[in-house]
């Protein structure tokens, strides 16, 4: 297939883009490079004959069908977005535009590209989201993919109002979508502003590691080298007009994901004078900060034969171990803005 990947510059993109590429895919990397994207994240494919970039915005409807026309992509995987709730809470203006806006140019684009062809039934439109827009959960249940939208952040009500122009798209033009919601993910090249990252790179640094409130919130942690194959399935094999929870099958607490990267990181790179965890510090917490996120993977599992390879404790020392390998990639980005400050502290 050619494949369209939008966002291929970030983290979940560029697994995806260097696992379709080892497949043998074309793929077209759009992505417009803003403060989190990193070109070095699609290094080992950009000489590929399989692999093409543009530097182009999804906002940019002009873009957008110039690529079309030029490129002609099979399927389009829609993972540019602005990503982070501490930014969203600060400036929410971006993410509307980026989320909301830019998917909304995105699809008129691939409508138009796909309604010039005679409407081929191979074409997907494969729209990622996350499963913030659920909201949050108490002690006991899960999310599933028929569970009501309940986003209770900037950034999660802009992926949820994304997801619902998809499925309108579908139902009343007929559009051949197919869409999944993630868990948290994880692991190389994740941009240093999020959770993992943030505690590695700190432990390191020998600086305090920060957990919002009493480290109580959990998540369900997902290896992104995992979510990309996952991707790549429910495009291919998907039925049009479904979405599908993706789930890592891995709930910790914050605290206790802290703890464990502490504990890998004593082993393989010995603090002197006592544990990485000294260093943990409690701070004011995020204001509506969801409690607990919990993905019911039974539809993937069922329909497409998928689970995740890789446990919570491989993927955290799988990370660790590339992060102590690739302190290049990472240096250069911790001056970038914004990074290594408190964001979405609220008013």
């Amino acid at each position: 297939m050619k494949l369209l990947v939008t966002g291929g510059a970030g983290f979940i993109g560029s697994a995806v883009l260097r696992l379709a590429v080892a497949r043998g895919h074309h793929v077209v990397n759009l992505d417009a490079l803003t403060y989190a994207a990193c070109l070095k994240n699609v290094a080992s494919v950009a000489d590929s004959p399989l692999y093409a970039f543009e530097h182009a915005d999804i906002r940019d409807r002009t873009a957008l069908s110039r690529i079309f026309a030029t490129h002609q992509p099979d399927a389009v995987m829609n993972l540019a977005a602005e990503s982070h709730v501490d930014r969203s809470i600060d400036g929410p203006g971006d993410f509307i535009s980026t989320n909301v806006t830019g998917t909304y140019e995105l699809l008129e684009a691939a409508r138009a590209y796909w309604a010039g062809r005679g409407r081929p039934d191979r074409f997907r439109f494969h729209h990622i989201s996350t499963d913030e827009v659920f909201g949050s959960l108490g002690p006991e249940g899960v999310f599933t993919e028929d569970t009501p939208y309940d986003p209770r952040s900037p950034y999660s009500a802009s992926k949820a109002a994304s997801d619902h122009l998809v499925r309108a798209w579908h139902h009343t033009y007929g559009l051949p979508v197919v869409l999944s919601n993630c868990s948290n993910n994880y692991g190389p090249y994740h941009f240093p502003e999020k959770l993992i990252p943030v505690i590695i790179l700190n432990a390191l640094a020998g600086k305090k590691l920060p957990i919002y409130g009493d480290g109580s919130n959990v998540r369900d942690w997902l290896y992104v080298e995992d979510h990309a194959d996952a991707l790549l399935l429910v495009l291919q094999q998907g039925v049009l007009g479904r979405s599908y929870n993706i789930g890592g099958e891995n709930e910790c607490s914050n605290l206790e994901l802290v703890r464990r990267i502490c504990t890998i990181l004593d082993e393989l790179r010995p603090r002197p004078g006592g544990s990485y965890a000294d260093q943990i510090s409690f701070v004011a917490d995020r204001p509506g900060h969801d409690a607990r996120y919990a993905i019911d993977p039974t539809r993937i599992r069922q329909e497409l034969g998928w689970r995740p390879s890789v446990t919570l404790d491989d993927g955290l020392r799988r990370t660790v171990i590339w992060y102590l390998e690739n302190e290049s990639w990472w240096r250069s980005l911790l001056a970038r803005k914004g990074v290594g400050q408190r964001l979405g502290v609220g008013p």
